[in-house]
C-alpha cells in the first residue's frame, strides 16, 4: 500500500504544483481577469473537445461491449444524484447541527459536496494511475455526471428546475464524444489526413495543463473574500459534514453503486478515482451566478481539495480492495 499511496500523492502532486502556476499567474498580473471567458471558451470549446476526440478514437475495442457505452453514463449520472442526495439530508439537520445559517448557504452546501471534480482533476490522475486506455471510458462517464449536474443539480443550487438547463447538457465536449463513437462505429479515422489528427492531439494535449492554470487563477480571486468565517463556531461543523460527505461517505456509496453494476476493469478504474475527487472547483462560478453563497462554496472547495491529498490514495485502495481496480 505505501508505494501505491507514493505514486498517488506523486500523481496529485503534480495536478496541484501546475495549479499553483495558476495561482502564481494570477497574483502577479501575468494572467488576468479581462482575459478568463475567452481563455474558458478555449478549454471548453476547443482543447477539451480535441483531447476526447483524440482519446475516444483511439480506444475503439473498449466500446466494442454495448455494456461500455451505456453503464458509465448510468453510473456517472447515479454518483452525482448520489452526492445531491446526501449534501441536501445534511443540509436539513438545521443551523445547531450543521452551521448552516441561511438558505442559500444550505443549497451552496448540498451542491458543493455532491458535485466532485469530476474533470480537470481526474482526467490527470486516471491518465498517470491507469494509462490513457481509460480516459476514454473517463469521457463517456462524465456524460452521465453532466447530464445530472444541469438537471438535478439546478435544481438544489436555485430551488426550481431551469428549462434552460438542458440545452447545457449539449456543449461540444459531449458532441464530440458522439461524434468520436460514430468514427469509431464506422472506421471514419483512418480516412483522415495524418496533418488533421496530428493537429488535434497536439492541442488535447495542451487541454490539462491549461485547464488547472486556470483553475489556479480562479480559486486565487476567491482567497481574500473567502478568508473570514473560517474560524467561527458555525465555520468548523460546515467544513467538517463537507469533509465528511464529500471525502467521507459519498466515497463509499459511490464504489458501492459501482460494485452492484459489476462494470469492466476501466470503469471500476474511473470510478475509484472519482469517488476521491474533492468539490468541483467549478462549484464557486454556479454559487455566484445561480444566487448561492460564494464564501461558502470558496470555503468546501479548497479544504476538501487540500484533505483529498491524504483521502485520494484511501479511497483508491478501498476500490482496488472493493472493485479490483487495477492498470
Amino acid at each position: 500500500m505505501f508505494e501505491s499511496w507514493l505514486s498517488v500523492l506523486s500523481a496529485a502532486a503534480t495536478v496541484f504544483t501546475v495549479v499553483s502556476l495558476g495561482m502564481v499567474a494570477r497574483g502577479t498580473g501575468i494572467l488576468n481577469k479581462e482575459a478568463d471567458e475567452s481563455f474558458l471558451k478555449l478549454v471548453i470549446r476547443v482543447m477539451v473537445p480535441c483531447l476526447i476526440f483524440s482519446v475516444v478514437t483511439g480506444k475503439q475495442d473498449i466500446f466494442e461491449d454495448a455494456a461500455n457505452l451505456w453503464m458509465p453514463p448510468v453510473v456517472g449520472f447515479l454518483s452525482i444524484a448520489l452526492g445531491l442526495a446526501g449534501g441536501w439530508a445534511v443540509s436539513r439537520l438545521g443551523k445547531s447541527v450543521t452551521g448552516l445559517e441561511t438558505v442559500e448557504q444550505r443549497r451552496t452546501f448540498a451542491f458543493c459536496v455532491g458535485i466532485y471534480n469530476y474533470g480537470y482533476l481526474a482526467i490527470p490522475l486516471v491518465d498517470m494511475l491507469f494509462g490513457s486506455s481509460n480516459l476514454a471510458m473517463l469521457f463517456l462517464h462524465n456524460m452521465g455526471v453532466e447530464i445530472a449536474f444541469w438537471t438535478i443539480g439546478i435544481v438544489v443550487i436555485t430551488g426550481h428546475f431551469d428549462r434552460s438547463s438542458w440545452r447545457r447538457v449539449i456543449n461540444p465536449p459531449s458532441l464530440t464524444i458522439f461524434f468520436a463513437l460514430i468514427c469509431n462505429a464506422f472506421h471514419l479515422t483512418g480516412y483522415f489526413p495524418v496533418f488533421l489528427t496530428r493537429s488535434i492531439d497536439w492541442v488535447g494535449q495542451a487541454a490539462i495543463p491549461v485547464s488547472m492554470i486556470f483553475i489556479g487563477a480562479s480559486i486565487t480571486d476567491e482567497l481574500e473574500a473567502s478568508a473570514r468565517g473560517w474560524r467561527n463556531g458555525n465555520g468548523l461543523k460546515v467544513m467538517g459534514w463537507a469533509v465528511a460527505l464529500r471525502l467521507g461517505l459519498i466515497p463509499l456509496g459511490m464504489i458501492l453503486v459501482a460494485w452492484c453494476f459489476g462494470p469492466s476493469v476501466e470503469l471500476r478504474n474511473v470510478v475509484s478515482v472519482e469517488a476521491a475527487m474533492p468539490s468541483a472547483v467549478f462549484s464557486i462560478v454556479m454559487a455566484r451566478h445561480y444566487g448561492g453563497h460564494a464564501p461558502t462554496a470558496v470555503r468546501i472547495v479548497l479544504l476538501t481539495s487540500l484533505v483529498c491529498l491524504a483521502t485520494i490514495p484511501i479511497w483508491l485502495y478501498v476500490g482496488k480492495i472493493i472493485l479490483g481496480t487495477g492498470g
